[in-house]
């Protein structure tokens, strides 16, 4: 759901944005509205975007579930798992934090990844608050320049080492030590995500840090994801997970129909593949693969929606759209 707005975009009063090496930008040119002024908050009222960015596979949607408080961002051990950017809003009558996890920095090898790393670029610009979430294994972050970026930007940053579980103290207090070093400006803790660990602290620090400003969005919305875009999450999710090699990174999911009948939802999907020898793999020998994602996905899906539901999963190949520009923005890569 996109946030509320009493003005058009042109009328509105314009919030400058502090960038990379103190340039600024337009708001106009960022996906997101200025706060409604028609939005009641009371005296002293934070508000902000608190972006989430990191290395592929170090936890950032694990946090982000757990700051939010709910399954938004699905989660697997195959890397480079998040593809959108997706907004999580929690709420408090003194404050509203707009969270955003985002796909894990990288060095884009196809057109797919580098919609991937406009998502990073974005949350780089329009974020109040910064959670750069690393791990105990890492020593950088996977692509040097967003580092660099990150490293002159002039704003609240939190450096989250996270799977605190998974080391010993000795190592939890060089790896302080050493993302303090890389960067010190920044704040620097040790987190479990998994486990919840600093997570309740954190949540203080960053409504300290937050700007005093009206809600962005009504404080009953959650995200400003539609439902439609969660299916299909949920179904890619089960791919992840019953699939090896390429065939994950090969798949996108498109929600064809949704139809809410009352006590039933009807759901029609069309995994996407870019060959023909992936589809026979996807679907799988007598349909079984096809049926095993499609039971998976429905469990998880009655149990976001509330509702029985009815999915129907198609198969097509989409000869190369992973480089395509034209198809990615109609999946939502190049907005």
């Amino acid at each position: 759901m996109a946030p509320n707005s009493s003005q058009p975009a042109d009328e509105q009063p314009k919030k400058r944005v502090p960038l990379v090496e103190n340039h600024e930008v337009d708001p106009k040119t960022l996906p997101w509205e200025l706060p409604d002024p028609k939005l009641e908050a009371p005296e002293g009222h934070r508000a902000g975007f608190v972006n989430i960015i990191g290395s592929p596979n170090v936890g950032k949607s694990t946090l982000m579930n757990k700051l939010v408080g709910t399954r938004l961002s699905i989660i697997n051990k195959k890397a480079q798992t998040t593809r959108h950017r997706i907004m999580g809003i929690v709420n408090d009558p003194m404050w509203q934090i707009v969270y955003s996890d985002t796909p894990g920095v990288l060095d884009p090898a196809y057109k797919l990844q580098e919609g991937m790393m406009k998502f990073v670029r974005t949350a780089l610009q329009d974020a109040d608050v910064l959670l750069v979430v690393t791990d105990v294994f890492e020593d950088a972050l996977a692509d040097p320049q967003t580092w660099e970026k990150i490293t002159k930007m002039n704003l609240p940053t939190f450096i989250l080492i996270n799977k605190i579980d998974l080391s010993d103290q000795e190592r939890a207090v060089q790896r302080v030590a050493y993302w303090k070093e890389q960067m010190p400006s920044a704040s620097v803790a040790p987190i479990s995500a998994l486990h919840g660990f600093n997570v309740d602290s954190l949540l203080e620090h960053i409504v300290e840090s937050l700007p005093v400003a009206p809600p962005y969005f009504p404080k009953d919305e959650l995200t400003d994801k539609p439902m439609r875009f969660f299916v299909a999450e949920i179904v890619r999710e089960k791919i992840l997970t019953h699939y090896k090699q390429e065939i994950p990174y090969s798949c996108e999911v498109v929600v064809e129909s949704y139809e809410d009948e009352g006590a039933l939802v009807k759901i029609r999907a069309e995994i996407r593949v870019a060959r023909e020898t992936q589809k026979q793999i996807v679907i799988g020998a007598r349909g079984n693969m096809i049926k095993r994602v499609g039971m998976d996905a429905r469990r998880d899906i009655e149990v976001l929606i509330g509702k029985k539901i009815f999915l129907d999963l198609y198969v097509r190949v989409d000869k190369d759209w992973r480089d395509d520009e034209s198809k990615l923005r109609r999946f939502g890569y190049f907005d």
